[in-house]
């Protein structure tokens, strides 16, 4: 976990700067000194010393590989750049490996592999980046002792219940490292902190070349977990509700993450479910809240993606098929209620219809699942037989 953490919280760097690391020897030493703090941070003991080890550059460039490798087998990457190129969220033309490689190694100074239970440091890292993000990832290697993170990062069933809990897991280990290097604590408390934090995030955006490049959902998807975990986190700990959620009290969605008061409620997504196999299916996920508000700022043309407001989301799925004529994609999106349904499908959806595809048919229509207002959007060539009986799709118990 965590290579791509000081790409986002590198503009704290100047909490900690110190003398060149030097040795693996003493950056074993700062490792130890690290401990006490991060226990006191967090409001746990470590059950076991945290082993660590020193990677060369080369090292940690074949960990983000075996990862990707791992995260993102050929197929997978195949299915979302063919069912996020014909939504508008990937141009056609993008070699999406290619990119996410150099993207999470862009200032790689340290992780925890879960695998392993080690926290790795990179050799030649900066002085000033690299306690920071080693307490960053103590943190993390503290969390496995309390979740099985091995196994809740592999599930890849529910792309959006993954962003949910790696929110939790990188907005945790966030606050509990400023607490560990800031000198004045107190400001954690502040709106003022958090306010210049998310300004200074994306500011040091800027200054990361491939970073900026990015597609709109792939710098979203990479920065929300620690900005949006992290106020997902604040509000827990505000709940006086424990240092971290057990594995059966995680959010399960995005939408819980952006609102807290939908998950103090008890607001569940419906899982949406496609009724029928077909062999010509070569993806299928959720999206979920944040990805259907990138989506919707991208139908508007671009700027800012307003994470603010509920969108009114209960569920969605979608598959990507195969046809002779090109990839066809198929998603369902179900609402809390009539208005919310309306606002997407006069929104996003028919912005999306309005935006045509050579040798493509786009429909958009109010498709309610059982009883519950939903929306369907279909993107297919135009003789694909689909067309004659579209999927259909049912909602599962939450």
């Amino acid at each position: 976990m965590g290579p791509r953490t000081v790409a986002i919280l590198a503009f704290l760097g100047a909490a900690c700067r110190g003398p060149a690391p030097g040795s693996g020897g003493s950056v074993q030493a700062t490792v130890d000194s690290l401990v006490p703090m991060v226990e006191e941070a967090v409001g746990l003991r470590f059950r076991a010393k945290p082993k660590f080890a020193m990677r060369t550059k080369a090292e940690a460039r074949g960990y983000l590989l075996a990862k990707l490798a791992q995260g993102f087998p050929d197929a997978k990457v195949r299915g979302i750049t063919a069912g996020y190129g014909l939504l508008g969220l990937l141009p056609d033309s993008i070699d999406l490996k290619a990119l996410l490689l150099p993207l999470y190694a862009e200032q790689v100074v340290g992780y925890y592999d879960p695998d392993s239970t080690t926290l790795y440091a990179v050799e030649g890292s900066k002085a000033d980046q690299l306690r920071l993000v080693l307490a960053h990832e103590l943190v993390h290697a503290l969390q496995h002792e309390q979740l099985p993170l091995e196994s809740m990062l592999k599930d890849v069933t529910n792309g959006d219940r993954l962003a949910a809990s790696q929110a939790v897991l990188e907005g945790h280990a966030t606050i509990a490292m400023m607490g560990v290097v800031m000198p004045d604590k107190s400001m954690l408390a502040s709106p003022d902190f958090w306010d210049l934090y998310r300004d200074q995030v994306k500011t040091a955006q800027t200054s990361m070349p491939v970073f900026s490049r990015a597609p709109l959902i792939l710098r979203e998807g990479l920065v929300f977990p620690y900005l949006g975990g992290a106020e997902f986190m604040r509000w827990w700990g505000s709940q006086g509700r424990g240092a971290l959620p057990s594995r059966e009290t995680l959010p399960e969605s995005t939408e819980q993450i952006l609102h807290p008061e939908r998950y103090q409620s008890g607001d569940r997504p419906r899982p949406v479910r496609f009724v029928a196999a077909a062999d010509s299916v070569i993806h299928e996920d959720t999206m979920g809240e944040l990805e259907l508000k990138i989506w919707a700022t991208e139908m508007r043309g671009g700027g800012e993606v307003l994470q603010e407001l509920p969108l009114g989301w209960g569920g969605d799925r979608y598959r990507v098929y195969r046809t002779d004529g090109g990839p066809a994609i198929v998603l369902y999106t179900v609402w809390d209620d009539s208005a919310s349904a309306r606002r997407f499908l006069a929104g996003p959806a028919t912005r999306f219809a309005n935006r045509q595809r050579t040798g493509y048919r786009t429909e958009v229509t109010a498709a309610p699942l059982d009883g519950r207002p939903a929306v369907r959007v279909v993107r297919a060539p135009v003789a694909w037989p689909g067309w004659n009986t579209l999927p259909a799709a049912t909602l599962a118990a939450p």
